[in-house]
């Protein structure tokens, strides 16, 4: 597909672009408004795809739990090895700017299924979790309060370190905000063990020197919005002598790992990306 039609799709999905305004550029780039709408399905998510992992794999347990935020109430997905023997590392996920959906669960039972204790938290939480409704999700992100959603992030650390089967050791694995977010808490938490980034907005400079876990950061090639800002980090990084790994996988798009974004999905970078996420976990959370 032409990358001037994903670039838009980009744009519409994280900046303050209307649909109207959207459609409107999408047909002007096609040719004509039944063009666009013919492109569309293309272009958005398909959750049908979203069960790499299916929701009633008997190795699997699963239960919806909640736990005390920042003045609220956070709700999350949490799925385990059903048979596991011993203490378990834990690993939150944290979902793109469309909240809670099927695609992220899946990703945590992915995490479950190699064996871990993996938690999706719902940020949405205090306005009463992720609407059903994509462009509604999206519109609640610029009303969360950034610090209060950090804390409730910290707060799911602890919530998981305190479980039974948790060996204490925790990680994140976040896409797109919530890989903007993997870096904010790998700043904010000393002691989170490792933070896997996919496609995330980079940490500031300034607070790099903070970060005590093992990061990882993986990048689509044509993503230039969100790569503008891996020099700056990088360099960060480096004088701060932090252990990191840094990615770029060329030809991929934003959203590279995201099975139910037909356009942008890249399996080849995907797969990769997810056995180097393993492996760090299991060198950092075992």
């Amino acid at each position: 597909m032409n990358q001037e039609i994903i670039n838009l799709f980009d744009e519409y999905t994280h900046k303050p672009l209307s649909r109207e305004e959207f459609m409107k550029r999408l047909a002007k780039l096609t040719g004509s408004t039944a063009a666009a709408l013919a492109v569309l399905p293309l272009l958005e998510v398909n959750y049908a795809h979203a069960a790499t992992v299916n929701e009633e794999d008997d190795d699997l347990i699963i239960e919806s739990i909640t736990f005390a935020g920042d003045d609220t109430t956070m709700r999350g997905y949490l799925t385990k090895p059903k048979d596991a023997k011993g203490k378990l590392g834990s690993v939150i996920v944290i979902h793109e700017n469309r909240g809670l959906n099927p695609h992220i669960k899946d990703v945590a039972r992915r995490v479950a299924k190699a064996g871990y204790l993996a938690v999706a938290v719902d940020a949405l939480s205090p306005f009463g979790g992720t609407p059903a409704n994509e462009d509604d999700a999206r519109a609640l992100f610029a009303k969360l309060d950034a610090q209060k959603n950090i804390n409730n992030f910290l707060k799911g650390l602890d919530y998981v370190r305190a479980r039974p089967e948790s060996n204490g050791k925790t990680g994140v694995v976040g896409f797109c905000w919530g890989g903007g977010l993997a870096n904010q808490l790998a700043v904010n938490s000393p002691e989170l063990n490792a933070a896997v980034a996919y496609y995330g907005r980079q940490a500031d400079a300034v607070d790099v020197p903070k970060i005590k876990a093992a990061l990882q950061l993986h990048y689509g090639g044509l993503d230039e919005r969100v790569n503008a800002g891996i020099p700056a980090y990088e360099t960060a990084l480096k004088a701060a002598g932090t252990r990191y790994e840094l990615y770029v996988y060329e030809g991929a798009n934003h959203a590279f790992n995201n099975d139910t974004a037909p356009t942008r999905y890249s399996p080849e970078a995907a797969k990769l990306a997810w056995e180097r996420t393993l492996r760090l976990f299991k060198d950092t959370l075992s």
